[in-house]
C-alpha cells in the first residue's frame, strides 16, 4: 500500500524524518510511503496537494500538532480526527453565522475515510476538529466557537487535506497530538516537545508495521 504522509512543517515530523533518513526536501519519495511538507495553512496545503496528490496513493495520513478545547485530554495525547470543518467558511448574518452549506455554495465538514481495520488507529480516541485561518486566543471568540460547533481540536490544515482526498476518492486519516489548550495565548502553558515526540513515535510505529 502506497501512503502519502502530509505535514505542515518538518519540525512536526522531525523524529519521523530522522528515523527513516528522509532528505531535507518538501517532497520525498520512498518505496512504501512519500512525505509531503506543505507549509502552514489550508491554502498552502491545498496547493501542495494539488501538485503531488494522485490516485497512485491508497492512503493519505495528515500528521500534526493541535490545540485542544477539552481540558480533560492531557497534553501530548494523540487523537484520531474523524470529522473536520472549515469553521470560518461562510458569512456573518448580524449576530449569527451562516455556513457555506446554509448558503447553498458547498459544504464545510469533511470526514476521514480509512480502513477501519488499520492497526494503531483504532486505539486512538476519536475527535472532531475545526480548521482555521486564525487560531483562537480570545475568550469571546473561543466561547463563540464552542457554542456554535463544540470542537475538540483546531488546526490550520486538517479539513483541507480531507477536502482534497475526497475530490479524488482517496482514503485519508488525520492524527493530531495535543500541544496546548485553546485559551488566551500563553506559550508557557504549551508542551510542543511532548506532542511532537508522541506524534513521531506513533508515526514511526505505524509506518513500520502497516
Amino acid at each position: 500500500m502506497k501512503i502519502l504522509v502530509v505535514a505542515a512543517t518538518r519540525a512536526e515530523v522531525s523524529g519521523f524524518c530522522k528515523n527513516f533518513g528522509l532528505a531535507e526536501e518538501n517532497f520525498t519519495q520512498n518505496t512504501h510511503f512519500d512525505l509531503l511538507i506543505t507549509g502552514v495553512g489550508m491554502t498552502a496545503t491545498a496547493f501542495a496537494l494539488g501538485q503531488h496528490l494522485s490516485t497512485a496513493y491508497q492512503l493519505v495520513i495528515n500528521l500534526g500538532i493541535a490545540g485542544c478545547y477539552d481540558r480533560s485530554i492531557p497534553l501530548g495525547t494523540l487523537v484520531n480526527i474523524v470529522n473536520d470543518e472549515f469553521s470560518e467558511l461562510g458569512a456573518e448574518n448580524k449576530d449569527d453565522f451562516l455556513t457555506i452549506d446554509e448558503m447553498g455554495f458547498g459544504k464545510s465538514t469533511y470526514t476521514a475515510t480509512y480502513n477501519a481495520e488499520l492497526r494503531d488507529v483504532n486505539t486512538l480516541p476519536k475527535a472532531n476538529g475545526i480548521t482555521v485561518n486564525k487560531v483562537h486566543g480570545n475568550t469571546q471568540s473561543i466561547s463563540a466557537i464552542v457554542n456554535r460547533l463544540n470542537p475538540t481540536t483546531e488546526s490550520m490544515e486538517g479539513a483541507a487535506v480531507f477536502y482534497c482526498c475526497e475530490q479524488l476518492g482517496i482514503p485519508c486519516l488525520q492524527v493530531r497530538s495535543i500541544s496546548n489548550y485553546v485559551e488566551e495565548r500563553n506559550r508557557d502553558n504549551w508542551n510542543i516537545g511532548l506532542a511532537v515526540k508522541n506524534l513521531n513515535n506513533w508515526a514511526i510505529e505505524f509506518l513500520t508495521n502497516d
